[in-house]
C-alpha cells in the first residue's frame, strides 16, 4: 500500500525558509517521479517542483529561484527547501508520486499525501 507522509510545515514571516519532507512506503521508490503541489483557500491545486528518479528537476516559475526539489533515494524521501517565503506561498503542500515525469498537472500522480500546512505572514 502505497503512503506518503509530509512534515516541515509551519507559520514563518517572510523571507524566513522552511524544509518539507516527505516520506514514501509500500514501493518502490525509484519507479515513481515525484512532485510537491500546493493549494491555496479558493484556488485550485498547482504544481510547484517535480524530480526524476535520475535527479531531472522542473520548478514551477513562481517559485523559480526560491524553492528547490530534491531526493534521498536511500531514505525513500523527498525534500522541498523553500526560501525567500512569501505571503503568496501560503497554502497547503502536498507530495505526490507518478509513473510520468516531467509534469506538474496534478491529473498525471496517482498517489498523494495528507499534505502540511505553510503560512507565511507579512
Amino acid at each position: 500500500q502505497v503512503q506518503l507522509m509530509e512534515s516541515g510545515g509551519g507559520s514563518v514571516q517572510a523571507g524566513g525558509s522552511l524544509r518539507l519532507s516527505c516520506a514514501a512506503f509500500g514501493y518502490t521508490y525509484s519507479l515513481y517521479c515525484m512532485g510537491w503541489f500546493r493549494q491555496a483557500p479558493g484556488k485550485e491545486r498547482e504544481g510547484v517542483a517535480s524530480i526524476d528518479s535520475d535527479g531531472s528537476t522542473s520548478v514551477a516559475d513562481s517559485v523559480k529561484g526560491r524553492f528547490t526539489i530534491s531526493q534521498d533515494n536511500a531514505k525513500n524521501t523527498l525534500y522541498l527547501q523553500m526560501n525567500s517565503l512569501k505571503p503568496e506561498d501560503t497554502a497547503m503542500y502536498y507530495c505526490a508520486a507518478s509513473r510520468r515525469c516531467y509534469t506538474l498537472f496534478p491529473t498525471d500522480y496517482n498517489y498523494w499525501g495528507q499534505g502540511t500546512q505553510v503560512t507565511v505572514s507579512s
